[in-house]
């Protein structure tokens, strides 16, 4: 990827993944890691350590709950779950993304097929 590629990517990533947090926690109940290793592997974050003061973030403002389990004897797992209020958030992220990003489709479409 170029380097004006990767700032562009870098940018979008930035604006997207608190929603595509909450909705990877719309599907099911994630500990820290497994989102990390999730969105790493989506190429949404760089490392599990860029993910940890956004969760911070998304408990502080209540868009998500997060409960602590010891498993297996070893280092408790805090568990993230998405709340009513993340659930609305995502819901208008949706809509807001359906009608930006077919503007933003309609405008680029027209200059990538000159």
């Amino acid at each position: 990827m170029t380097e004006s590629a990767e700032r562009i990517a870098t940018n979008l990533r930035k604006g997207v993944l608190e929603y595509c947090v909450l909705g990877l926690l719309a599907e099911s109940e994630r500990y820290g890691l497994e989102l990390a290793n999730d969105l790493q592997t989506r190429g949404l974050i760089a490392s599990e350590g860029s993910l940890y003061p956004l969760l911070a973030r998304m408990r502080e403002t209540g868009l998500v709950d997060t409960r602590t389990e010891a498993v297996g004897g070893g280092r408790p797992r805090r568990y993230y779950t998405i709340t009513a209020l993340g659930r609305d958030q995502l819901s208008t992220f949706v809509e807001v993304w359906r009608t930006l990003g077919a503007e933003v489709d309609t405008i680029v479409r027209g200059h990538h097929e000159r």
